[in-house]
């Protein structure tokens, strides 16, 4: 968001590795000496200029686009990249993926993969948040439209005074209306489906035994506490001798993880021994029942 002082062509630069010039303020933005970056490509749909294959131009076009001072300039989806696969299997899988979740749909993707060698390949998605229209011009991510009620009825503005609807000078009726998104690229429904779908397309590449699960520790039934992203930075903090807090609370949240999974494990043995006590006390009872029926 431009609005929290960001700006897609430094992002841009910050991920791929290279040097751009944001022709919308004139800052200059230069991480040619970034290391750890193997593999960044763009990804255009079929109606986009071809001039957007070029890093430089494409996001200087978004910055141009976009007016507003808080505009979203850019929508980023980063995932882990499975450790077990090489780097042309990993490269293959995220092509793949973002073709059929993002390209597909009409969004121009830059992404980069990253791996610093220290067991944590990842990928950087960075996508258009305006759609390419058929004649290869911006298409529009919002507009105007009017406010409903539960009902789906329109919502009447009515004058404070005699609580009748109001009137506009050309003597229609006036109706409340609001700012409505264009697609779901936002909603929540949406990243759970992206979500999944990363899951499936590495799993089809991983053994049963290294599959992934998109959804959360709850939704699956885990009785354990997640991890949070360490980060590069926690990680050399460590490897230079020191403590990094985060590290620190994955060690201690690893350390909770495993006192919980052993009281799971003691009340499943203690439900197992109380389903046979149940068990042996009913024999019992129908024994005696039997003796006293005579059977």
């Amino acid at each position: 968001s431009r609005g929290k002082g960001k700006s897609a062509v430094a992002a841009a630069a910050y991920r791929s590795g290279e040097k751009l010039v944001n022709e919308y303020d004139g800052a200059i933005h230069d991480y040619t000496r970034k290391g750890g970056i193997v593999h960044t490509e763009i990804l255009l749909p079929d109606n986009a200029p071809p001039a957007f294959s070029d890093r430089s131009a494409l996001w200087n076009a978004v910055e141009r686009i976009e007016k507003a001072k808080n505009a979203q300039l850019a929508r980023e989806v980063q995932v882990a990249l499975p450790k077990e696969l090489d780097k042309e299997a990993q490269i293959k899988l995220t092509r793949e993926y973002v073709q059929q979740n993002f390209v597909k749909e009409g969004m121009c993707a830059d992404w980069s993969i990253h791996d610093k060698g220290d067991g944590n390949p990842h990928a950087h998605i960075m996508l258009t948040t305006r759609p390419i229209k058929e004649n290869g011009e911006w298409g529009q991510k919002e507009k105007k439209g009017y406010a409903l009620d539960p009902d789906g009825k329109r919502i009447p503005i009515l004058d404070e005074e005699t609580g009748e609807q109001k009137i506009g000078k050309n003597g229609r009726k006036m109706w409340k209306r609001e700012t409505l998104q264009v697609n779901d690229w936002n909603s929540r429904d949406r990243l759970m489906q992206w979500r999944e779908n990363w899951a499936k397309i590495c799993n089809k590449e991983l053994s049963p035994e290294l599959a992934i699960d998109h959804r959360s520790n709850v939704d699956r039934g885990i009785e354990q506490i997640p991890t949070i992203h360490e980060g590069y930075a926690a990680r050399e903090i460590e490897k230079r001798g020191g403590i990094s807090d985060r590290c620190q609370m994955n060690r201690e949240i690893g350390a909770t993880n495993a006192v919980i999974r052993q009281l799971v494990k003691q009340i499943k043995e203690l439900e197992m021994k109380a389903a046979e006590l149940v068990k042996e006390k009913g024999r019992e009872l129908n024994e005696r029942i039997g003796k006293l029926l005579g059977i």
